[in-house]
């Protein structure tokens, strides 16, 4: 980050200099403390079920960089005066039970009168250096994502009524699931790397952990775990500012191999829209060798999580990060 100084201390293992999910600083030889923050505004309408995605979603760092979480602060913004009290006990409890169910502990907070209300978490975990895991790979790896995407283009839909209160209840419940689950998923299995699908999306993410390591990631976008109903909508055009603003970013560092078939690559392009879409609570991505694999995706499956393979790291080729085939 241009303007802020180099980091000298050797007992911070990973700081701001990469695209990694938290700071780790080591404490000792056998603890690493992990520290992270994330919020942002409300993406639902139940003030509860808000609470538990943005916690979700900020309590996720930790288990991307391979740690658990322990000690939680509360953040929250809103229009005092505005916001009924009813809805902000709402977003604090939904916060405090995803919190509890990780395993944590919320141990105080900050709050500040704000037009608009915001919430989430700055949280603390722990874990052995030895575990930390960084959001790079290496050729050969292969590529695993644990939960569908397309929430952003459904939030978007949801706003304007396209969605059944099933559907809903659907990615709202996706966006609410820990990544604890992917984590201890995880265990016995050597992983060479991992983050979490966040407001990048799934190119975003992926690009960062094929720059890190040098290499090119051939993404398999028929192989992604999709919400039918986002790619509907991406085909309709209903997509989130945001995913546009990610293919600006990282749009130069990914070459698309569509089929030449007009009719299939319509769907192919929503496909691609949908893994531009920013993500609130996503999944995990981990990069792992193909002998360790079967023992993820059963483990995965044990869990509750989606077990995709979508996609393998090879050497870098030319200036690009991502190739997308059908």
């Amino acid at each position: 980050m241009a303007g802020l100084p180099k980091i000298s201390d050797p007992n911070i293992l990973v700081g701001f200099e990469s695209s990694d999910d938290a700071c780790v600083y080591k404490l000792t030889d056998d603890i690493a403390i992990i520290n992270t923050v994330d919020f942002f505004p409300p993406i639902v309408d139940d003030p509860y079920m808000f609470g538990q995605i943005a916690a979700a979603n900020a309590l996720s760092d930790v288990y991307a960089m391979g740690g658990e979480p322990k000690l939680a602060m509360n953040l929250l913004t809103f229009p005092n005066g505005k916001l009924p009290l009813d809805a902000v006990k709402g977003i604090l409890e939904g916060g405090n039970d995803k919190v509890t169910e990780a395993g944590a502990t919320i141990v105080g907070g900050h709050s500040i009168d704000d037009k608009e209300p915001k919430y989430g978490l700055s949280v603390t975990g722990f874990a052995h250096p030895s575990e930390i895991l960084s959001n790079s790979a290496s050729a050969g790896n292969l590529l695993v994502i644990t939960k569908k995407i397309g929430t952003g283009v459904l939030t978007t839909a949801a706003k304007a009524d396209l969605l059944t209160e099933e559907e809903n209840a659907e990615i709202e419940a996706t966006m609410a699931f820990l990544n604890k689950y992917a984590w201890e998923a995880m265990k016995g299995v050597k992983v060479d790397g991992c983050t979490d699908i966040t407001g990048f999306g799934l190119i975003g993410h992926a690009a960062e952990m094929a720059r890190a390591g040098n290499v090119t990631l051939e993404l398999y976008s028929h192989k992604v775990p999709i919400f039918p109903r986002a790619i509907e909508m991406a085909t309709m055009g209903i997509i989130p500012a945001g995913a546009y603003r990610n293919r600006d970013y990282a749009g130069k560092e990914v070459i698309e191999f569509l089929s030449k078939d007009p009719e299939k690559d319509a769907e192919l392009r929503a496909r691609i829209d949908c893994l531009y879409d920013p993500q609130s609570s996503g999944g995990l991505l981990i990069a792992l060798n193909e002998k360790e694999l079967p023992r993820l995706i059963e483990q995965l499956g044990e869990k509750g999580c989606e077990t995709a393979v979508i996609g393998c790291f090879k050497p870098k080729t030319g200036k690009y990060s991502i190739e997308i085939h059908d």
